[in-house]
């Protein structure tokens, strides 16, 4: 846990800003900006960048997947710069919950994946970078994206108590658990052998 040096009003408004700024659909603005229709009528109807990939174009999978992290990255970072650490930690955990449940969508967002990754990069450049890797290898191996998503959860905390002073391991443990939360459909299809492979609807 990090030392909490903000007032209570400082921590409710980067909560609240962390919020709105992860909640920014930016698959379905990237989608609709870029003629490939309304994502929830699209493969699992999911905002996130998996299933803008399932739309056939690459690039505004990237578009998507670099968007949603850096919304992550930005609210972490202005958090720290203008309040602290301890704002920086609840920014980065509103700000999943914003990607997650955002007000805009009636709270039914995506599952989180690339911000979690982005603020991670934020928090620590060196958990974040371990858990892009651990991301990339599950998927390569697997081919299948939920997979990496779930290795890169699982495996963050792990990176946090060999890789710093561990004052985000709670954090970690909380952001693990939603991951593997709003996973859970994910997890039961890959244990019937139904996941669909990267790139697959």
């Amino acid at each position: 846990m990090p030392e909490f040096d903000s007032t209570t009003t400082q921590l409710i408004l980067w909560a609240a800003l962390g919020y709105l700024m992860g909640s920014v659909p930016f698959g379905m603005i990237v989608a609709r900006v870029m003629g490939l229709g309304n994502l929830r009528n699209i493969g699992s109807g999911n905002i996130g960048a998996t299933n803008v990939l399932r739309t056939g174009n690459k690039g505004a999978a990237a578009l998507t997947l670099l968007f949603d992290a850096a919304k992550g990255a930005v609210a972490v970072l202005l958090a720290r710069a203008l309040a602290g650490e301890d704002a920086a930690q609840i920014a980065a955990l509103t700000a999943f919950l914003g990607h997650c449940f955002p007000v805009w969508l009636g709270f039914k967002g995506g599952k989180g994946v690339a911000t979690f990754l982005g603020l991670w990069l934020a928090l620590d450049w060196r958990v974040g970078v371990a858990c892009c890797l651990t991301w990339l290898a599950a998927a390569a191996i697997w081919r299948i994206s939920s997979v990496g998503a779930l290795a890169a959860a699982a495996l963050s905390t792990t990176w946090v108590m060999l890789l710093t002073n561990g004052s985000t391991f709670v954090l970690g443990i909380i952001l693990t658990l939603l991951v593997y939360w709003r996973h859970s459909a994910n997890v039961a299809r890959i244990k019937a052998g139904t996941e669909p492979k990267i790139g697959k609807s």
